[in-house]
């Protein structure tokens, strides 16, 4: 699946998801439901960024190589990502962008999860960063899930021992 563009891999898992959250709502209701799958795609995007970390050259990682992994994976490869992302800045100590178009979103509504967009896609975000390296940190003050008309991504990076 790994091979796969993101958009298609999303589908895919929303596919898979719809039923089992269906289920889950009807025997344990809508909120614990939402908690229990939010649990789940929490572990899933900590995997998946242990996995990412691990095949840095020497296990390294690094705010250019987080940059270099977001371009690889998102900016790169067009629309199949899933995304339509401004940057507006990136350096050694942060990464700041806007989600313009999130194609993950669109999916999650067109499979009838759009309640869940947030739980989906937008929590793995944080969870990612932070568990491919403890030192990144995401702020984000608002979501294409939420309502609003972009997503606004900022990623900032504190070396071990920085001051605030």
């Amino acid at each position: 699946m790994a091979d796969l563009p993101n958009i298609a891999r999303r589908r895919l898992q929303g596919e898979v998801i719809k039923p089992i959250y269906e289920e889950l709502v009807a025997e344990i209701g809508p909120a614990r439901a939402r908690a229990l799958l939010g649990r789940a795609i929490t572990r899933s995007a900590e995997a998946e960024a242990r996995r990412a970390a691990a095949a840095e050259p020497d296990g390294e990682t690094s705010m250019e190589r987080f940059t270099a992994l977001f371009n690889a994976t998102y900016r790169d490869r067009g629309l199949e990502s899933g995304l339509e992302a401004e940057v507006l800045s990136a350096g050694p100590d942060h990464l700041d962008f806007d989600v313009t178009r999130c194609r993950f979103v669109e999916v999650y509504r067109e499979l009838g999860l759009g309640e869940i967009a947030d739980v989906l896609s937008c929590n793995r975000d944080g969870t990612f960063a932070s568990a491919y390296d403890p030192r990144i940190t995401l702020e984000r003050a608002q979501t294409i899930a939420e309502g609003a008309d972009r997503c606004t991504f900022r990623y900032r990076f504190k070396p071990c021992g920085g001051g605030v």
